[in-house]
């Protein structure tokens, strides 16, 4: 339990960097380029990270599970890791310069494209490394990876956007610090640099890819949802509408980091978990304590949320407000998948996620194609919260089926639900 609580105090101050740095990065976007330029932004992202999704191949997953089952050795695995990320990284150079190039209308720009490119190869090496830590039950070096690139950025933004107004080109730049930096501290720091070898021990490729690339299906699906509605309204609309949405949007998901908060050792403590089954109880029980958690904060998020738009984004986002009032409802549902996803994935089954992603997912373009042309940033959020609900309730169902716990009991309040939240205070107070 100590090892546990101290688990959640290293993740619970890494989460809170990451908000705190985000947000003001956000905050500084918002007020210098305006919901116009955010859009432009957006949409160049996009394709980078639903690419990332399917670029990382599941590696750090798949990296965490075979590492964490004792399954290969560490220093076979960071072998057969900077054969394959040497690979991935030129393919999804290649590729999402195409998607950026050819398909986003804010792609004719070459400067800002080659800018978005730069950090692919860096965050492809962070997400590689980072499934080392994980199956390791490292926490407090996974989180640094996590949090310590948003400061970066925030520095880099200060620097280039505020201080020399290089506009969306200095923003483009700062992202690229963060992995960069990170990346070279893990190369040294972890004695990555010994693992690159000529030798291929296609085995273990083979094995961390077959498992990889369904984890990589799955996330691609899963960020397809997220960011499908950037990509159709980059196509549907106009850069100010994206911008609006955004700029939303990323308030909402803020939400996330508090199940975020036990789904990551979630995942790394179910990758070495000897009773599958009691564990997933416990992860039940997660679920009861972040719903009522996520619903404060969804509350106190609608009751001012103009306040919370107006004032630190300025009046150019005001229509940011009914997009967040819009989207919470959806988010708080979608609670239900970010908590019990992570234990099935620690499981080696990433599969079960996209029986009730697709679906949500076809839902989620019929509806944004249909709404988007006429109300927006609106209608993008209206398609995100039905989409969201409908996985929510479909993961649900799977979710059961598959750790044979009956949803009545996933969703039953037991009297000593809430004693590990007991338990973190007692800790901090001692």
């Amino acid at each position: 339990m100590a090892s546990f609580l101290n688990d959640i105090k290293s993740m619970g101050l890494s989460k809170i960097l990451i908000i705190a740095f985000g947000f003001a990065t956000s905050v500084i976007t918002a007020r210098y380029l305006g919901p116009e330029k955010n859009g432009i932004i957006a949409s160049l992202l996009v394709y980078p990270g639903l690419f990332m999704s399917i670029g990382s191949l599941g590696i750090r997953q798949s990296t965490a599970y075979f590492l964490g089952k004792n399954l290969f050795t560490e220093s076979q695995i960071k072998t057969a890791i900077s054969q394959i990320w040497f690979l991935t990284s030129i393919v999804s150079l290649i590729v999402c310069f195409l998607l950026m190039r050819y398909l986003s209308h804010s792609g004719e720009n070459l400067l800002l494209v080659i800018l978005a490119l730069v950090p692919i190869p860096f965050s492809l090496f962070n997400t590689y490394n980072s499934g080392i830590f994980l199956g390791k039950n490292q926490i407090s070096i996974f989180n640094k990876i996590n949090w310590i690139p948003t400061l970066i950025l925030l520095s880099l933004t200060l620097i280039f956007v505020v201080w020399f107004s290089f506009d969306i080109p200095g923003y483009m730049t700062a992202m690229i610090g963060g992995p960069m930096f990170i990346s070279v501290i893990l190369l040294f720091k972890n004695k990555f640099i010994k693992s690159f070898s000529l030798s291929f021990d296609w085995k273990i490729i083979k094995s961390m890819l077959s498992l990889g690339m369904v984890y990589a299906i799955s996330l691609l699906v899963i960020n397809l949802n997220y960011k499908l509605d950037v990509v159709l309204l980059d196509y549907l609309s106009v850069p100010f509408e994206t911008g609006i949405y955004t700029k939303g949007s990323n308030i909402t998901q803020y939400l996330w980091q508090i199940p975020m908060l036990f789904s990551t050792i979630v995942f790394a403590r179910s990758a070495v978990a000897k009773k599958d089954r009691e564990f997933s109880f416990k992860i039940t029980q997660l679920l009861r304590i972040s719903i009522p958690v996520i619903a404060i904060g969804s509350i106190l998020l609608v009751l001012f949320s103009e306040f919370i738009i107006i004032k630190f984004y300025g009046e150019a986002f005001r229509g940011s407000i009914n997009v967040l009032n819009i989207l919470i409802p959806g988010v708080l549902l979608l609670t239900v998948y970010k908590v019990m996803n992570m234990d099935l994935a620690g499981k080696g089954k990433p599969w079960i996620s996209m029986k009730a992603m697709l679906p949500s997912l076809l839902i989620n373009i019929i509806l944004n194609i249909i709404f988007i042309p006429e109300y927006g940033a609106a209608g993008a959020s209206f398609a995100s919260t039905v989409s969201y609900s409908i996985a929510a309730i479909l993961f649900l169902h799977f979710y059961s089926k598959e750790v044979q716990i009956p949803i009545k009991t996933i969703l039953r309040y037991k009297k000593g639900d809430f004693e590990p939240i007991f338990q973190i205070l007692r800790k901090f107070k001692n």
